[in-house]
């Protein structure tokens, strides 16, 4: 892993023959009534933090070259209709301008998965009319609030004669799910594909103390939060699923405000270097920015503030810039 040069404060624009993928990380910077520490409130509800990620990204298309912009997850704090109304106007500047893809989080459904909030917000048929939206998984049973109507689905683009296929997985995404993804990847083998999902990298296993969110050993997580007994942990979902793909490239995440980054590779089945990359900045203003850069076979990961107008150099919980600010090869 290599630090990003950067001019200054500055964020250069992608050079020439380059792009860029910018991923969200979680928006749960809700105010007014209906936030947890609020709920009687009668302010309405609002995110400014998430209006100006996604301003920023529409602002700044150009200059980066922006080709595709997708969420983690955990979209909203609490599961209810008024943070959901916010959140679709907050992804409104995005509609129709960049294709885009979303994450069901675990604040985002119920614990047994029901994501009906989600879907009602932001269903397949706001989407079917885009020539980059793939589909999404339906379930096999009547009802779909359970892992349906786009909870999980795929998007398709191509860039710089590059053919991506971006996968966004629920949080603990079940076996039936994963036996979909599994089908959408081997029928797209010439695509590189980029999973996105909300559980991923983080403490192994499940702290038992608050401290233990910021100092247990790290990595892919063994551990759930959704689903009950038939949702899987992150570690089953590389193993049933992942590992099997050579044209998987990158699994992005978020949910881990106290790890907030976190960079892991890890060889598939067929020798194939899969990036798993962490991004959670509690909602500060900063957005993940992965440019590819084709020619020279690597990807820039640049994490910018865009409520500060700064590069996230450095926080308290992750002192080091080299895990905010790097790259790392792949071959295209």
């Amino acid at each position: 892993m290599t630090t990003v040069a950067a001019d200054d404060a500055k964020l250069a624009p992608a050079p020439e023959g380059a792009f860029t993928i910018a991923v969200i990380p979680d928006t749960q910077a809700y105010r007014g009534q209906k936030i947890k520490s609020d709920e009687n409130g009668d302010e309405v509800v609002r995110n400014p933090i998430f209006q100006t990620i996604t301003g920023w990204i529409v602002e700044n298309r150009e200059p980066q070259n922006i080709v595709f912009v997708s969420h983690v997850g955990d979209i909203v704090d609490k599961n209810v209709p008024e943070q959901w109304a916010e959140a679709r106007q907050c992804m409104d500047p995005i509609h129709g301008v960049i294709p885009y893809g979303m994450t069901v989080g675990n604040h985002d459904m119920a614990s047994s998965g029901d994501s009906s909030l989600f879907q009602k917000h932001f269903p397949a048929s706001r989407f079917k009319d885009f020539e980059w939206y793939g589909g999404s998984f339906h379930p096999d049973r009547p009802d779909p609030a359970v892992s349906g109507n786009n909870a999980n689905s795929y998007q398709k683009i191509r860039a710089e004669n590059i053919d991506l296929l971006f996968l966004h997985l629920e949080c603990n995404a079940p076996d039936d799910v994963l036996a979909w993804a599994d089908e959408i990847m081997d029928s797209h083998p010439m695509h590189r594909v980029i999973v996105t999902t909300h559980m991923d990298l983080g403490p192994i296993a499940r702290p038992k103390t608050n401290q233990g969110y910021i100092s247990d050993p790290k990595g892919r997580m063994n551990w759930k939060k959704r689903h009950a007994k038939r949702g899987n942990t992150a570690v089953q979902m590389w193993e049933k699923c992942f590992k099997k793909h050579k044209n998987l490239l990158l699994i992005c995440s978020g949910d881990q405000r106290r790890s907030q980054t976190m960079h892991v590779s890890a060889r598939g089945d067929h020798g194939n270097v899969v990036h798993s990359c962490l991004s959670d900045y509690s909602s500060d203003g900063s957005v993940r920015l992965y440019r590819f850069l084709p020619q020279e076979n690597r990807v820039d990961v640049i994490t910018y503030n865009a409520d500060q107008g700064d590069l996230t150099r450095t926080t308290t919980l992750v002192p080091d810039e080299q895990e905010h600010q790097f790259s790392f090869a792949c071959s295209m």
